[in-house]
């Protein structure tokens, strides 16, 4: 792969900002949903993931400017020469062989695998180890830069990191089953469907949506937190919700069909003559969508309100209730 700098078209002097906005810039430019014509697409856009993994990962970058790791997140190779030389082949043909190590004619013993030779793993991890490459790096003379440092490079197979976002959604938009738009850290924005259900801080998990591994072959996952939007009217309550419906003393008194509001429109609400402020009524299908299926109801508690302004005729009729109809609300709680 080119140089991760040439391929984000950033300086080496380039801040984290910097390149963290250039590969969401050309991540999204390149992205092979916007670029369904052209074949090259899919390559570019996997080269700026592989470019940014290095740079914009502080470890890896650091690695890369001190010549550890190329341009894919790969240990660099190290040359040997002379009589001491590294020879990992030597002691093929038997239970077990030794090989010079970096140590100057240090041996060491390695495990054969299947009886077809060493293991691989043991001689790489003793060979990079002495050169600064890797785990059990030394840490004397002998020890290269970088020294102890792990490795850091995906198998091809792997996935990308996760990305994470988050979205706001309507009560309107759960009940109506509207696509909420969101954008993500990789530079793409995706709609996606609300869940029946759903919960404020529920998140939502999108296969494959996430920053893509260094050979661009497998991308991780999008984590999307739903955050509910608060609404002037409505307060949910599980699948429920709850409104609060002011409503004139006659009304109450004498009852009356009234419009109540909902998230579809306002539908007419019966009030029983007799109610007092405080009562529930209930309307059926509602609410919000259940995970089960089906939906939640509005819960409408009455409150009754009074003029704004003092009415005299309505005082004087509550002076003659007193006195000729008097009643204890309270005597449930004496």
């Amino acid at each position: 792969m080119r140089d991760p700098y040439t391929v984000l078209g950033v300086s080496k002097s380039a801040s984290e900002a910097d390149i963290k906005s250039a590969y969401r810039r050309l991540a999204k430019a390149y992205h092979p949903d916007h670029n369904a014509d052209d074949p090259r697409a899919k390559e570019r856009f996997a080269e700026v993931g592989t470019a940014y993994e290095i740079l914009g990962d502080k470890e890896k970058r650091a690695q890369y400017d001190r010549g550890e790791i190329d341009a894919d997140g790969r240990p660099r190779a190290h040359a040997f020469s002379g009589a001491g030389g590294f020879d990992p082949f030597s002691g093929f043909g038997g239970g077990g062989g030794r090989a010079a190590g970096a140590g100057g004619g240090r041996s060491r013993t390695y495990r054969y695998s299947s009886g077809a030779g060493p293991d691989i793993d043991d001689i790489l991890r003793d060979f990079m180890g002495g050169f600064g490459g890797g785990r059990g790096a030394g840490t004397g003379a002998g020890a290269g830069p970088g020294a102890g440092a792990e490795r850091t490079w995906k198998s091809p197979g792997e996935p990308g990191r996760d990305a994470e976002a988050t979205v706001t959604v309507s009560l309107e938009q759960i009940v109506s089953g509207e696509k909420a738009r969101v954008e993500l850290p990789t530079g793409k924005t995706v709609a996606i469907t609300i869940p029946p259900g759903v919960t404020s801080g529920q998140q939502v998990r999108l296969r494959g949506q996430g920053f893509p591994n260094p050979t661009g072959s497998v991308a991780g996952d999008a984590l999307v937190t739903i955050k509910i939007a608060p609404h002037p009217l409505f307060t949910p309550a599980g699948s429920d919700l709850k409104l609060d419906l002011p409503v004139t003393l006659y009304e109450a008194v004498l009852g009356d069909k009234v419009r109540a509001p909902t998230l579809e429109g306002a539908v007419e609400l019966t009030i029983p003559s007799g109610t007092s402020g405080g009562k529930m009524l209930r309307l059926r299908g509602k609410g919000l969508t259940k995970s089960g299926g089906g939906r939640g109801d509005l819960l409408v508690t009455l409150r009754i309100a009074l003029p704004d302004s003092a009415d005299g005729d309505l005082e004087d009729l509550m002076r003659r209730w007193r006195k000729h109809s008097p009643y204890d609300p309270r005597s449930d709680l004496k």
